[in-house]
């Protein structure tokens, strides 16, 4: 199926509404209404696709924080083609586009807000000063829904991109959606399409379930990603199509002395039923910026295209962290050049102040039930000698390798075990597995020790 096709076919598909508790995935209790909803057209928005609308948001939001007691309300987007600037969400509110509607972001970068950077990181990722504010943002806001009928985000990426490739930024690109330090965060049944950097961006939150979303940018897109968890927990991520030019999805926890200081880890995510494509980056992918830590991870049944890498692991010498208790299973890969890859000198540092002491540890994880058709490199497992990846665990893996490859599996500074596994593993990893009952231990108790 070409990737239009699955786009269009997610789009086509009936909305479900989700809301409230997201602790695990599949609870999808009912979205109840709002008892207050207003129109943008109220404010005197205009959608024709040229009259800049960020007062009319702006001012729309400041009128139904006054709800947020009241039980909140909702902000309604009509069809129509919708410019704005960047502009910030209230707590109990319900942003809905209807079909039809296209929230579009502005070239103009007056028009977006430059602010500092998050603590976790210490600096812009693009460039070190400053970063400009994402088109949708909360800041410290509980129960916060981003939905409609299949409606539409268009961050109208292409100048952002061009910015980047010539250097000409002043500033780091900014996201579709970023919500920081907020619970109870919902993103469903939308269209998000051209994210200057990344697409939706949950980072220091708790509670957050994204559901039935496509995501899209052209494969020539430097650096784009899909969805980023990032230092938080309890995160749900199902049904969503993702077609991206880096990483689809991006489990992240802080750069360096920053992430590590900060100290707030990506924990308890669960990820299922997606449609994955990443040109040149990772369909999965954990890291490179895990200072923080990530574990209590469990993906299921992934479709991946057409991508650079299925599932990598990244992270590199002072970064600190762990990446741990991962299982991975039911995953169907085609046209991947690197099926599962670990490496640990991924990424850059955010400055010289890093602790080249401060190692990593990658530790327990297992992938399960993998089947994947013209996959050039089955695995490539790059450890660091003072801290080797330890306890990587295959099982009922098949990866048919085509005519391009030389080398099906590459291995150094890791140890681990599998079982009917082909093309068979390199030593360090052939170690079968009844001599590694522990380490299975996630999939054995499906995945609950990841709190679902």
């Amino acid at each position: 199926m070409s990737d239009v096709a699955l786009l269009l076919l997610l789009a086509l598909s009936n909305v479900v509404n989700v809301y409230g508790d997201v602790e695990q995935c599949g609870s999808n209790p009912k979205l109840d209404p709002r008892p207050h909803s207003v129109s943008i057209l109220e404010f005197g928005a205009v959608g024709d696709g040229k009259t800049l609308n960020t007062i009319a948001f702006q001012n729309a939001i400041f009128y139904l924080k006054s709800f947020a007691d009241k039980g909140g309300a909702q902000l309604y987007v009509p069809p129509g083609n919708w410019l704005t600037g960047s502009f910030n969400l209230t707590s109990h509110l319900t942003l809905f586009l209807e079909k039809g509607a296209v929230i579009i972001g502005s070239q103009d970068p007056s028009h977006w807000d430059v602010i500092e950077a998050l603590p976790s990181y210490g600096r812009g990722k693009d460039v070190p000063d400053g970063r400009y504010k994402s088109l949708i943002n909360g800041n410290k806001l509980e129960d916060v829904v981003i939905t409609g009928n299949n409606g539409t985000i268009d961050g109208n990426g292409m100048v952002w991109w061009e910015w980047y490739k010539s250097h000409s930024l002043n500033h780091s690109r900014p996201h579709l959606v970023e919500i920081i330090s907020s619970d109870s965060v919902v993103v469903s049944n939308l269209t998000f399409l051209n994210a200057p950097a990344y697409s939706i961006h949950p980072v220091y939150c708790r509670n957050v379930h994204i559901q039935n979303i496509s995501i899209s940018a052209p494969p020539e897109s430097p650096y784009t990603a899909g969805i980023v968890p990032d230092s938080s927990d309890n995160v749900c991520i199902e049904d969503c199509i993702v077609s991206i030019g880096y990483d689809a999805i991006s489990l992240k926890s802080g750069w360096d002395e920053y992430g590590i200081a900060y100290g707030r880890p990506v924990e308890k995510v669960h990820i299922r039923r997606v449609q994955l494509h990443a040109f040149s980056g990772s369909a999965i992918s954990f890291g490179t910026e895990m200072s923080g830590g990530i574990s209590n991870v469990l993906i299921e049944h992934v479709h991946v295209w057409n991508s650079n890498s299925g599932i990598e692991f990244r992270t590199n010498i002072g970064r600190g962290g762990y990446i741990k208790e991962i299982a991975i299973s039911n995953i169907e890969m085609e046209n991947v050049y690197t099926a599962i890859s670990a490496k640990g000198n991924s990424g850059f540092h955010p400055d010289d102040k890093f602790d080249p002491k401060a190692l990593p540890l990658l530790n327990h994880i297992t992938l399960k039930d993998i089947i994947g058709t013209n996959i050039t490199v089955a695995g490539s497992f790059s450890g660091i000698e003072e801290s080797p990846f330890t306890n990587i665990c295959l099982s009922n893996i098949t990866l048919s390798i085509n005519s391009a490859s030389s080398v099906t599996w590459e291995c150094s500074n890791v140890s681990g075990f599998s079982d009917s596994v082909f093309p068979k593993p390199c030593q360090e990893l052939s170690n079968p597995s009844n001599s590694s009952s522990s380490c299975f231990y996630l999939m054995s108790l499906g995945g609950k020790t990841a709190g679902f």
